[in-house]
C-alpha cells in the first residue's frame, strides 16, 4: 500500500472549544464516480491518481461546508477546515477540525446520526477533461477549492465518509446514546427533506474544464 500525505501542523490546544477533530474519505481516485456530479453534464467522472496527488497542496487549508438539507453544497456555510490530506491506495483521505463552538448544531446532529451515514464531496476549479466526448470524463488536472459534508447516499462517490472524533470531555460535547441513533437519524432525515423543499439547493461549485489541446475553455453549467 502506497501512502502520499501532506499536512498543516496547528499548535495543539487541549480541549479547544472550537475544534472538533474529524476524518473522512473525500473521494476515490482512478475509479468512476457512482453517479454524475452536478455540473458534469450527465457524465460520471474519474479523478486520476496523478491529478489528485498534484492537487493535494490546494486542498490544505480549504473549508468544509454544508447545506441545511445535507444533500449538496453551500460554500457560504463554512463550518470547518482541512488540515491533512492523504492518498492511501484508491482513497483520498482528509482530516481537520469542525468549528464546534461556531456551529454547535452541526456537531450535535453529527453525533446523533448512525455511524456511516455521512459522506463528502469535493469542490473543484480549473478542472481539465482529457476527452469531453468520452462517456466517462477523466480529470487530469484540477484545483481543490473546498469540500462539502453531506449524506453519503447523496454524494457522487458512494464510498466516501465523514466522522467526528469521539466526544471530548467538556460540557458542550453532545454524544447520542446508541439506543436513540435510529430514531434520531429518522427525525434528522425528515427535517432535511423539509428544509430541501424550502431552501434553494446550492450545487457544486462550477468547474472550468478544458479539453486537451484546446485553447477554448467551456464552463460547466449548474
Amino acid at each position: 500500500m502506497k501512502l502520499e500525505a501532506m499536512a498543516v501542523v496547528l499548535p495543539e490546544v487541549v480541549d479547544h472549544p472550537n475544534r472538533a477533530p474529524f476524518t473522512g474519505v473525500l473521494t476515490v481516485v482512478d475509479e468512476p464516480s457512482t453517479k454524475p456530479p452536478s455540473g458534469a453534464r450527465g457524465h460520471r467522472v474519474i479523478l486520476t491518481r496523478q491529478a489528485a496527488l498534484a492537487a493535494l497542496p490546494s486542498l490544505l487549508g480549504m473549508a468544509v461546508d454544508y447545506a441545511p438539507s445535507w444533500d449538496g453544497h453551500d460554500a457560504r456555510r463554512k463550518c470547518g477546515i482541512i488540515t491533512r490530506a492523504d492518498v492511501e491506495g484508491p482513497r483520498l483521505r482528509v482530516a481537520g477540525y469542525l468549528y464546534a463552538k461556531d456551529f454547535p448544531e452541526v456537531e450535535r446532529q453529527m453525533r446523533q446520526l448512525a455511524p456511516g451515514s455521512m459522506g463528502m464531496s469535493w469542490e473543484l476549479a480549473d478542472a481539465h477533461v482529457e476527452d469531453m466526448r468520452a462517456e466517462v470524463w477523466t480529470l487530469t488536472r484540477a484545483t481543490f477549492t473546498g469540500a462539502a459534508i453531506l449524506l453519503r447516499e447523496k454524494a457522487a462517490y458512494r464510498n466516501t465518509s465523514f466522522e467526528l472524533a469521539p466526544a471530548r470531555c467538556r460540557s458542550m460535547a453532545l454524544p447520542a446514546p446508541a439506543a436513540t441513533e435510529t430514531h434520531a437519524h429518522r427525525n434528522f432525515r425528515k427535517a432535511a427533506d423539509a428544509s430541501s423543499r424550502t431552501t434553494e439547493r446550492r450545487k457544486e461549485q462550477r468547474w472550468k474544464p478544458r479539453q486537451a489541446n484546446s485553447r477554448q475553455a467551456s464552463s460547466w453549467a449548474r
